[in-house]
């Protein structure tokens, strides 16, 4: 919960929470979000970023960045980066979303997003839900993306990074489509699947992924090319900068 007597006014903006918590002593403060949550392949990427207080931490364009086009949202991750106390991206690759499901999977991604920042925060403001576990108070905040700073920058961090990934797998897995809808049931997905089955980047816990599968003897290993199709052609790992992300 907040500290009593914290007040926050209506239009206090993206950055009236983390000034908030600052009058009472609890700086800095890191927000954590996630991208790729309703997705049925890829990776969940679970990011947390600590900014400055001040005028630099107020990062130009700075939003959700499902409110962002791809362009800006590069600008704006250039931004953070080069802004932020500390930052911190852990991948979360879909044989440990299936092993564990998607919500404890991404509990778990946040809190070893939020542990594993070069800077320990004061105070921790998750989206959507609360982290258990961590050394420090927190409060899981409603469209937090869109409320504080901290987990909008995450937001963008975790966007980018999948967004990447994504492309690569493209590059790799060409007859799906992954640049385009990043791995989320759109029904050009969804006739993919149908048409060749999953690959090995797919959730298969999911039941449009499951159902998918080929039954018929001798069709084949899930996502295998048939001859003359274009084979993998880019690996997927090394696809976000290493020293500063954890991959799972």
């Amino acid at each position: 919960m907040l500290p009593r007597g914290t007040a926050l006014r209506r239009d206090a903006g993206l950055h009236g929470l983390e000034r908030a918590l600052a009058r009472h002593g609890l700086a800095p403060v890191a927000g954590a979000d996630e991208a790729g949550r309703g997705a049925c392949a890829g990776p969940l990427v679970v990011a947390a970023v600590v900014l400055p207080e001040g005028r630099r931490g107020q990062v130009p364009g700075l939003a959700d960045s499902k409110l962002l086009t791809p362009a800006s949202r590069e600008l704006v991750y250039a931004e953070v980066l080069d802004r932020a106390l500390a930052w911190s991206a852990v991948i979360i690759p879909p044989g440990e979303i299936d092993a564990a499901g998607l919500h404890r999977a991404n509990v778990a991604g946040m809190r070893r997003a939020l542990v594993g920042l070069s800077v320990a925060p004061s105070y921790v403001l998750t989206d959507g839900f609360p982290v258990p576990g961590l050394p420090a108070p927190g409060l899981a905040v409603w469209k937090g993306d869109r409320v504080a700073a901290c987990v909008a920058a995450a937001s963008v961090v975790a966007k980018v990074t999948r967004d990447r990934i994504m492309a690569d797998l493209d590059a790799e897995w060409p007859r799906y489509d992954f640049a385009t809808h990043k791995g989320y049931c759109t029904p050009v997905h969804q006739e993919s699947l149908r048409r060749y089955g999953p690959c090995p980047e797919h959730r298969f816990s999911y039941v449009n992924v499951a159902s998918a599968v080929p039954r018929t003897p001798g069709a084949g290993r899930p996502g295998e090319l048939a001859p003359g199709d274009d084979g993998p052609t880019a690996s997927s790992t090394g696809l976000a900068e290493a020293d500063h992300r954890e991959s799972a």
